[in-house]
């Protein structure tokens, strides 16, 4: 029985006996192709079978059945018919070190079973599910391929398997779940005792820590114009949270009654002390009316400190209820500079729009007023655009932009016709009528996308007669060829950052020459917008007081000097400087302090001899004399490059021409413009929104303050 147990265990290397067996012979059992798992060493197919579809053991020439390489059946028919082999099989699989881990990559080669989602215990190394399992609710042994049950997860019952049936590999289980090890990561939630007490005690509010945050959500509000209840909005306090969670956000209460007001405070003084050492400054002022039509005006200051760097800070926007008169004004502006310490005396010139009151009031208070460039130049375009084709043309161009911007599906079919055509995806430009930029802007927009605007507008019956014709393109391309050159000129000296003033002279004269002179290939249009813009600005700008302040500061910047000066008013313009720098030299002189001169021994008197009479009366030198000469070699010294900073020359030659230095530091800090107060006012229309409107005048001169000078 023994000897035929032996025999039945021998694998066939040919076949089986009778006509059956010489077939099976004539057909020998080949592996199967790519096979891995080593259940396979005992199975195979037949030669006829190409596809290796029906599988056979190579002991009993069974069939055995296994879908999709699962090799679960393959062991299951070794344990039940041929245990030797069986135990062979499973001696060969451990030796692998990897048997025990039940990776997806090895139970697709060979069993097909998956490990357990999530499974943290090491004695789920041993068990596993079916693919088919997709809930993972069958668990099997991976060594015996045998149901165990364990209900919510409960690993006792795996572990008594292991017990039981395996015992190798329950020891094994054993070490690795009791052996000793340090953690790479700590438990999730677990902290220290350390770590939960310093989450857990907030800062106090007495604390370098909590004053620091504070101020620095503080200079956050105001710097960019943040409204003060994002303070106590869970997104803002929930941010605070994460980054330092011993901090609590104060209230928006204290925010609005103590943050900001002590701000406002500190930056006041600083700047009161800054000012207090200033010699000379500039100024601009303009009104506003806010969102709830409350009347403001405003005021900004500009000097140059001893670095030779332009400084400009809005001082203040206020609140002004009273009627706009020239008085009433005047007695404001003058309430501005005293509530800042700062004498009339150092006022060199404020610059302003060309408003009625506000002339009135420069007058009053007999300040220098230098007209705002910009809104000089605006006057004078609209002077010069005062005909009535252009009225006209201009008219039809506002209604083509209006249709555009109230139709989404014009604007949708012009960018189709846009890409058509291969023009510009640009937008038509809506005007601002304070702005004359803003009219060109549109101008050559609407003459830019001409093809593409009349192709959508034809197609629609309602607006064909909006279609520009030809004379009104004319008429635009008139303007347009007059304006475009304009632009550049009032956005370059609307500067606060770098010196303005001394263009001027050169600009007005850029305009006569070049600019603004009728060519010989400009339509009649054009020449006549250009000669009355220019009739207007030469008439407004040939006002004595304004043509000698603008001499003045050309003057005193080395790139210009006297190079747009009238020859016969040179000399004449060098007198008077000799007499202001004078002037200033003796006001700014502070007297030497006089050492007591220690007690000695009267000297003796010496003999005067013949040379010394001729000495004194030949070196003696007054000091118009020097400051003359100073001028002079000033005057005659290299060229300089019209793209130096001027500054920059200033601080680099002061040690050369510290007089002149003097008066240039006086004339150059003047800005062109008064667009540092539209720009104060701009920050105020920022932040008093639709949401702040109920912002108290204290609060608006406040946060403008801030959000302009930090």
């Amino acid at each position: 029985m023994a000897k035929m147990e032996k025999k039945d265990s021998k694998p066939f290397e040919i076949g089986i006996s009778g006509a059956e067996e010489g077939n099976e012979r004539a057909d020998a059992l080949l592996p199967k192709r790519g096979a891995q798992s080593v259940v396979w060493r005992y199975f195979g197919f037949k030669k006829s079978d190409k596809d290796q579809q029906t599988i056979f053991c190579k002991y009993c020439l069974a069939k055995v059945s296994a879908r999709g390489g699962n090799t679960s059946n393959l062991l299951h028919h070794l344990r039940r018919k041929h245990l030797p082999e069986y135990e062979e099989c499973m001696k060969l699989r451990r030796k692998s070190p990897f048997y025990v881990e039940i990776s997806e990559d090895e139970n697709e080669e060979s069993d097909g079973i998956v490990p357990k989602r999530g499974a943290q215990s090491v004695v789920w190394r041993y068990f596993g599910f079916r693919k088919s399992d997709y809930n993972q609710k069958t668990i099997l042994c991976t060594i015996c391929l045998t149901k165990v049950a364990a209900t919510g997860g409960n690993t006792s019952n795996l572990l008594h398997h292991l017990s039981r049936k395996h015992v190798s590999e329950y020891e094994q289980c054993v070490k690795l779940k009791f052996a000793p090890f340090a953690p790479t990561h700590p438990a999730v939630g677990q902290k220290s005792l350390q770590d939960a007490l310093a989450k857990g005690v907030p800062y106090d509010r007495e604390s370098k820590r909590w004053i620091d945050i504070t101020n620095a959500i503080t200079i956050h509000l105001a710097k960019d114009m943040v409204a003060l209840n994002t303070v106590e909005k869970e997104g803002f306090k929930q941010m605070m949270m994460t980054l330092d969670p011993r901090y609590e956000v104060p209230s928006r209460k204290y925010f609005s009654q103590v943050a900001i007001p002590s701000l406002y405070e500190k930056y006041r003084a600083k700047l009161e002390a800054e000012l207090g050492g200033v010699r000379h400054f500039a100024a601009t002022t303009d009104m506003w009316f806010s969102r709830t039509m409350e009347p403001y005006f405003g005021m900004t200051i500009h000097f140059i400190s001893d670095e030779w760097v332009l400084q400009s800070h809005c001082l203040q926007t206020s609140y002004f209820p009273d009627d706009h008169t020239g008085e009433l004004l005047a007695a404001g502006l003058q309430e501005a500079l005293d509530s800042w310490g700062l004498p009339e005396k150092k006022l060199v010139a404020i610059t302003t729009d060309n408003g009625e009151n506000v002339t009135k009031a420069v007058e009053l208070n007999r300040w220098s007023r230098l007209q705002c460039f910009g809104h000089r130049l605006h006057l004078a375009i609209e002077k010069g655009l005062s005909d009535e084709r252009i009225t006209e043309a201009i008219s039809v161009c506002k209604k083509i932009v209006s249709t555009f911007s109230s139709s989404s599906k014009k604007r949708k079919d012009l960018t189709i016709v846009q890409n058509y055509l291969g023009l510009p995806n640009h937008v038509l430009t809506v005007e601002t009528p304070s702005r004359w930029g803003s009219r060109q802007v549109m101008i050559q927009r609407v003459l830019e996308q001409e093809r593409a605007i009349s192709h959508v507008l034809r197609d629609d019956n309602k607006c064909r007669h909006l279609v520009p014709s030809e004379q009104d393109l004319d008429v635009l391309e008139a303007v347009n060829k007059a304006l475009s050159p304009l632009q550049d000129f009032t956005d370059a000296l609307s500067g606060e950052q770098y010196v303005s003033v001394s263009y001027l002279k050169p600009v007005l004269k850029l305009f006569n020459e070049s600019i603004l002179a009728e060519d010989d290939d400009d339509p009649q249009l054009t020449k006549d917008v250009k000669r009355n813009i220019l009739a207007d600005l030469n008439e407004k700008y040939s006002d004595p007081v304004s043509d000698d302040m603008l001499d003045m500061a050309s003057l005193l910047d080395p790139r210009f000097r006297t190079k747009y000066i009238d020859r016969e008013k040179v000399e004449r313009f060098m007198a008077r400087a000799v007499e202001e720098i004078a002037s200033l030299t003796k006001a700014q002189q502070d007297p030497l302090p006089v050492a007591p001169e220690p007690e000695s021994d009267p000297k003796p008197k010496r003999r005067k001899t013949l040379a010394s009479f001729f000495k004194s009366q030949g070196g003696a030198v007054t000091e118009e004399e020097s400051i003359r000469k100073e001028l002079t070699v000033y005057l005659q010294t290299a060229e300089v490059d019209s793209d130096v900073d001027p500054f920059d020359w200033w601080k680099c030659q002061q040690a050369n021409f510290p007089r002149v230095a003097k008066l240039a530091r006086q004339y150059l800090c003047i800005p062109a413009t008064s667009a540092p107060s539209e720009r104060a006012f701009s920050t105020d229309g920022n932040m008093v929104t639709c949401h702040r409107a109920a912002l108290k005048p204290d609060a608006v001169d406040r946060l403008v303050f801030l959000a302009q000078n930090l």
